[in-house]
């Protein structure tokens, strides 16, 4: 099945040639044999006319005038002779259909009482095509020997066809005698005549040309729609699809115009829920930070207050996650090295060792905040778990490859997806200062996604884990 097209309009294209060539080598074929037979029965029967009335204008006439009408019948191409016996039959000989189809011919319209035989014959002798002396004698005195007034000859005719296959048809008169007609068989039909084959060449083009078109009037709706459902994960807001085209076109641009505005309803809805209820518990969270202040144990009102900011970090980072991580902010050319460098000086400034390798080639279209937040998500974990960081740079044509690597313990192989999971922790403490609230990779797989990219983690061979942040080329601004 390789050769089988994966697209919807590679496969219909296939589809609709496929039937076009078998349809037109059917018709070419039973056009082929149903002439074959029309010409094979038309050149019989009048073959067979002249033979009948050969042989019974022959029976009625006297031996010593047979001579004479023989020289007269003796038209080009069925060459008359008569003969004391018949010929054998050549067993190798092409052609014993035709052969017994003339003789049951042949025997309805003289009779049954007559005794003939059809052979074929592999190639004619030159004593065949040579007539008898009084024939030759009788022509020349007829036509005469002038120029332009040479008529051929049957041995003349018949010359240059001695290699084509024939049928010997011998008949015996009512006196014993035997009179032969050869005659070379017409020129197979079975060639393709050029004039039909341009025309279903012609033919075929023309209909390919058209289904060519109707193919992709068809499917390039049905593209527009996948690219639509594919950008809808990168722009929620993205512009309805026109309604227009075929009624099935139409209800399915309506159909997904319909889902992408409920939607929109339900992100909207549940940002406004998430936005009071950020609102909301920021009054209880400051009268507990007020609380833990008139603390007098200082151990007690530490505790507190890191408690405190775990919750207000875990109440943003989930708001964040659940409003869409600010997916409304612009795609921009941005410079890559430049966005790494910030990150890098962040980071050192922190006593944090992070290092870049390789280049971006040129800038990458991109929402810059939602990126840095990303690769700061990924480096963040490296240097927390392996102590530092190192990002890889590798640029292509068909687009950005980011590979943030560390030196630490690693992760089992089964936990490398569950890590994308909200709130999903290896730590089973949900310790902050070792496990995190458990967004960090999921965010950053968000931000990925919603530039249509990818991230995925893998143990690297010589130790330690490495985050795989794959960007495309192709997005606009």
């Amino acid at each position: 099945m390789r050769a089988w097209p994966h697209s919807l309009f590679g496969r219909l294209l296939l589809v609709l040639t496929g039937g076009m060539l078998v349809a037109q080598l059917l018709s070419a074929a039973i056009n082929f044999a149903e002439r074959d037979s029309l010409l094979r029965n038309a050149s019989g029967m009048q073959q067979v006319q002249r033979i009948a009335d050969a042989v019974e204008l022959l029976d009625a006439m006297d031996p010593s005038e047979r001579e004479r009408i023989v020289a007269l019948l003796n038209v080009p191409p069925l060459v008359l002779s008569l003969h004391d016996a018949p010929i054998a039959s050549d067993p190798d000989a092409p052609g014993r259909a035709r052969a017994r189809m003339l003789a049951s011919m042949l025997q309805s319209a003289l009779g049954e009482g007559r005794v003939i035989r059809v052979d074929p014959v592999a190639a004619l002798q030159p004593p065949a095509l040579e007539p008898h002396p009084g024939q030759r004698a009788h022509r020349e005195g007829r036509m005469g020997r002038g120029p332009g007034m040479m008529e051929p000859l049957p041995d003349q005719t018949l010359a240059g066809n001695r290699s084509r296959p024939a049928l010997r048809t011998q008949v015996q008169l009512r006196d014993g005698r035997w009179a032969r007609f050869d005659t070379v068989l017409p020129d197979s039909t079975e060639r393709l005549p050029w004039r039909l084959a341009l025309t279903l060449l012609l033919l075929f083009g023309a209909v390919l040309a058209v289904s060519l078109v109707a193919v992709r009037w068809v499917t390039r709706p049905l593209h527009t729609l996948a690219a639509a459902a594919e950008g809808l994960g990168q722009d929620i807001h993205r512009p309805p699809l026109p309604e227009a085209g075929p009624l099935e076109i139409v209800q399915a641009a309506r159909a997904f115009n319909t889902m992408q505005a409920n939607l929109v309803r339900l992100i909207d809805g549940r940002t406004q829920v998430l936005t009071a209820m950020s609102h909301d518990l920021k009054t209880p969270l400051t009268r507990l930070r007020l609380r833990a202040d008139l603390l007098d144990d200082d151990a007690l009102r530490e505790r507190f207050e890191a408690d405190l900011k775990e919750m207000e970090a875990m109440v943003s980072q989930a708001l964040d996650f659940m409003r869409g991580l600010g997916d409304t902010e612009p795609r921009q050319s941005t410079d890559l090295m430049a966005l790494l460098a910030g990150l890098q000086r962040d980071q050192q400034a922190m006593g944090r060792n992070v290092q870049i390798e390789g280049r971006a080639a040129a800038p990458v279209v991109v929402k810059p905040a939602l990126l840095r937040r990303c690769l700061g998500n990924l480096v963040d974990n490296a240097v927390l778990y392996g102590g530092n960081a190192t990002v890889v740079v590798q640029d292509s044509d068909n687009g950005l490859t980011l590979r943030v690597q560390d030196k630490g313990p690693g992760l089992p192989p089964e936990e490398l997806d569950k890590v994308f999971t909200p709130f999903y922790r290896v730590e089973a403490s949900r310790n902050r200062a070792t496990g995190g609230t458990g967004l960090g990779l999921p965010i950053a797989r968000t931000i990925a996604q919603l530039h249509g990219g990818d991230l995925q983690l893998r143990n690297r061979p010589e130790g330690g884990l490495e985050a795989v942040l794959t960007l495309p080329r192709d997005l606009r601004p």
